[in-house]
């Protein structure tokens, strides 16, 4: 259930012809009375002798009390609830009772016999919501207090949740990015728009700050994305802030209408944006308006960057699963970083990901925010990979480009896996729920880029010859005596022998690597233990991500494949894993 204060107004006539009319749509059914201050206020909607006009001289009568120099300018109060979709419809009785107690809790009307509350009526014109408007004088004349009403109104709707048994809304800290007005929410369902401007607006803000390393890139990007921007310069030329627009939304005079990107979330604002492109927020460039940046080197293989990606993501991993030794803001860093890694895998990979790489993406943004304020600079890794995805190019959904789309995509599942378990550490209700929902759209995504490379390896396992199955079997049960039957019982297992092969021909210890992937975090959460294992694998024995399908075991000797050119490791894969061998 969620209460939502609209802006105090001035004209308690006015509200009531919109709570009383047919809506801007012609949405409003039935409008009529559920409950007002002493319960014998007029009701102009089912009461054919009673006007809106009787009902406002009633609630406004207190105001008329005060001489004329003395009455508030804006004295209507005006609080919106609404169900969840979800959510049985409620009786009138019990609309009624929800309206009491959101007066009373916000300090509108405590219902006490001796208190002199403020006159207010709640009218009901759609089954899923009601309208709550008053008078902000008392009967006594005085001010209600009514501070921090929209907070107070929160908590009280929690408890109606579970007295009427009604969905559990996750309660908020103020950090969450604001949401469409409903305003808002009608404009894009006259114009046929599935999001309202303000998420559109923010998505490609959001997009385009991830991984950009200046200011003019980040604006270069805006423009690409088809936005209007708007600067706002100081008189000493530094530029201040920013605004954005979609050309297509207009206002009545036909003008567009801008958004700050402090109003599109509170972690777009250009001061914001800019403490990303430091390695420490207080240094500055030399003229002192632009922070110093570090060097960004161009990348331009989309399976070179995604390695670099999963191996930024395994450096964040360890830092965020040690967040509980007071560095909370160095994990707060990574975790927003974290997102924006997201929004550049969701910009560049391959159509058959993209929707789900998009919606975790989206959902994420939510858990990359929170009152920790992130300590920025030690992210700079998971910053370089988002600029090497950006600059790398949209990936293939086959061959390598698509193997390592899958490496990076089972990398972010365990990170956000990471970020909801901090943030639950924390209390932070909605940014833990937050990164468990983006973890789920991340296995779905993984599911679509795994699919045709796992496959490929599972082949070639099936393939080998029995005894050299029975020494990965081996190998397998000698490193990992506790989980080698649950691993053996899944259909990635055979792509995992194929692997342990693939290390084994390349010069590796099979069982030390197979022991130290294990070792690294947990694997309980993982829906396929060797597959999340083949990843681990491939990437810190600088294995090809993509096995070559025309390979065949035939060509072995005692377990070891005759080296060839189709299996050497390229060159950018080596450089891109060189500097986290460890991890």
């Amino acid at each position: 259930m969620i209460p939502s204060i609209h802006k105090q107004g001035s004209s308690t006539r006015g509200l009531l012809n919109y709570l009383y009319g047919k809506g801007t749509r012609e949405e409003h059914v039935d409008p009529h009375l559920v409950a007002s201050f002493d319960g014998m206020a007029p009701d102009p909607g089912r009461d054919p002798s009673a006007t809106k006009e009787d009902l406002q001289r009633l609630l406004d009568q207190p105001l008329h009390l005060l001489d004329a120099d003395q009455r508030p300018d804006h004295h209507v109060w005006h609080c919106s609830v609404r169900a969840a979709r979800t959510d049985r419809i409620l009786s009138d009785e019990e609309w009624g009772d929800i309206a009491r107690r959101i007066v009373a809790a916000t300090g509108i009307d405590s219902g006490g016999p001796d208190d002199a509350g403020c006159r207010w009526a709640a009218v009901r014109h759609a089954d899923d919501h009601i309208h709550i408007i008053a008078t902000l004088v008392r009967e006594d004349g005085r001010r209600p207090d009514h501070h921090r009403s929209g907070r107070r109104a929160q908590a009280e709707a929690r408890l109606i949740e579970a007295d009427y048994d009604l969905h559990r809304v996750t309660p908020g800290d103020g950090t969450a990015a604001k949401r469409p007005t409903s305003a808002e929410r009608h404009k894009a369902e006259r114009q046929g728009r599935e999001r309202t401007v303000r998420e559109e607006l923010r998505e490609t803000v959001r997009g385009a700050s991830a991984g950009a390393a200046s200011t003019d890139e980040f604006f270069d990007r805006l423009a690409a994305g088809g936005l209007l921007i708007r600067k706002r310069i100081a008189p000493s030329g530094d530029l201040l802030g920013y605004k954005v627009a979609l050309p297509g939304d207009r206002n009545k005079d036909d003008e567009p209408v801008f958004y700050a990107g402090s109003t599109l979330a509170p972690d777009l604002s250009l001061p914001r944006i800019r403490e990303r492109w430091s390695l420490q927020a207080e240094a500055v460039s030399e003229g002192g308006s632009e922070p110093a940046q570090p060097a960004l080197p161009q990348v331009t293989h989309p399976a070179f960057a995604r390695r670099r990606a999963a191996a930024a993501g395994w450096q964040a991993l360890l830092i965020i699963d040690h967040g509980d030794h007071g560095d909370d803001g160095t994990a707060a860093a990574q975790i927003a970083a974290a997102g924006e890694v997201l929004d550049a895998l969701a910009k560049t990979s391959a159509a058959h990901t993209r929707a789900e790489l998009r919606e975790a993406a989206s959902v994420f943004e939510r858990a990359s925010r929170s009152h920790v304020r992130a300590v920025r600079g030690h992210d700079h890794a998971l910053r370089q990979a988002a600029h090497d995805l950006v600059h790398s190019g949209p990936a293939l959904g086959r061959g390598e480009d698509g193997a390592t789309t899958a490496m990076v995509i089972d990398m972010a599942i365990f990170l956000a896996i990471a970020a909801a378990n901090w943030h639950a550490k924390r209390h932070h209700s909605q940014q833990a729920a937050a990164a468990q929902q983006a973890a789920e759209h991340l296995r779905t995504a993984y599911q679509a880029a795994a699919a045709h490379p796992i496959a490929t390896l599972r082949q070639r396992g099936q393939r080998m010859a029995p005894r050299i199955r029975e020494r990965q079997a081996d190998l397998l049960h000698q490193a990992l005596p506790e989980l080698a039957e649950r691993i053996q019982a899944e259909t990635g297992w055979p792509a995992l022998a194929a692997t342990l092969a693939d290390a084994r021909q390349a010069g590796h210890d099979p069982a030390a690597l197979l022991t130290d992937a294990a070792r690294r975090r947990e694997l309980g959460s993982a829906d396929s233990i060797s597959d999340v294992l083949v990843w681990r694998l491939r990437r810190s024995a600088h294995l090809p991500a993509a096995a070559p399908e025309s390979l065949q075991t035939a060509g072995t000797r005692d377990g070891r494949r005759i080296p060839t050119p189709a299996t050497a490791t390229p060159p950018a894969a080596q450089a891109s894993n060189h500097s986290s061998r460890r991890h």
